[in-house]
């Protein structure tokens, strides 16, 4: 963090929460590989992402363009453009190149400026400023594959047995480890056959991670057990309704998985 952090962060750091300092040094972590290992290119990809497919047929849709950005899609029972905005900071590539670099330095400077885990004068966290890049800048590609960017608030879209379908990566965004052996899977409805093809071949896969690393560690626990389920308010009142009755998507383990 020493080497990480320079001044401009710092000036921030203590007015944020650990979430919105996260957030906030988003840009500003892209940049530092591009110039610290001087990559002609650099990847951005949120935690809760999982591979299918090999990721470069994405970047390659580039072409020559600099930036590439991917929508949310939300189906109409999931949308939350108005607060989250139009796309998504889960995969994001940026080329070391003047475009790239230009919007990369303005993305970082509005994140200092404000990055907050609320919806304020058409802003949220370092996501919404993403809604008019492909006007305010040249060389932004919006991402056209289908098989990246699929995730609980698009699925409903989607038929992933189709044989004309390659899913690249799905974004398991709200998924949680609860106690009681349980799992959440956030308030969008997923379907049962998604739930069997994507959520538990995924489970299993973090479970046996989990057991190798209790050879390693047996006092943390790196699957993040959730005691008490939060909803932030830009969940909005579906997301109360849902949980007020019993339909949040909390599944038991041994149910899912014997």
């Amino acid at each position: 963090m020493e080497e990480f952090e320079d001044d401009a962060l710092l000036a921030i750091k203590d007015s944020r929460s650990i979430g919105e300092y996260c957030w906030t040094c988003t840009p500003s972590t892209i940049k530092y590989c591009i110039e610290k290992y001087d990559l002609p290119s650099c990847t951005y990809l949120d935690a809760d992402i999982y591979f299918y497919s090999n990721p470069a047929v994405l970047i390659e849709e580039m072409g020559d363009d600099s930036v590439l950005i991917t929508e949310h899609k939300y189906t109409p029972e999931c949308d939350f453009s108005d607060i989250s905005g139009k796309y998504c900071v889960q995969f994001m590539t940026f080329k070391n190149d003047i475009n790239g670099n230009t919007v990369l330095n303005w993305w970082r400077e509005a994140c200092i400026d404000w990055c907050y885990a609320r919806h304020e004068d058409g802003k949220f966290g370092d996501q919404k400023y993403l809604d008019d890049w492909t006007e305010r800048f040249h060389g932004v590609h919006v991402l056209v594959h289908p098989g990246g960017g699929v995730a609980p608030w698009n699925i409903q879209s989607y038929d992933l047995a189709s044989k004309n379908f390659d899913l690249i990566f799905y974004h398991f965004q709200n998924f949680d480890f609860l106690e009681n052996n349980r799992v959440s899977m956030g308030p969008c409805k997923i379907g049962e056959e998604n739930i069997q093809r994507l959520y538990v071949p995924y489970i299993k896969h973090l479970q046996d991670i989990s057991q190798q690393l209790k050879k390693i560690d047996n006092i943390n626990d790196y699957n993040g057990i959730v005691k008490k389920r939060s909803f932030h308010w830009k969940d909005g009142l579906r997301y109360i309704k849902r949980k007020l009755t019993g339909t949040y998507n909390v599944y038991s383990l041994k149910k899912l998985i014997g």
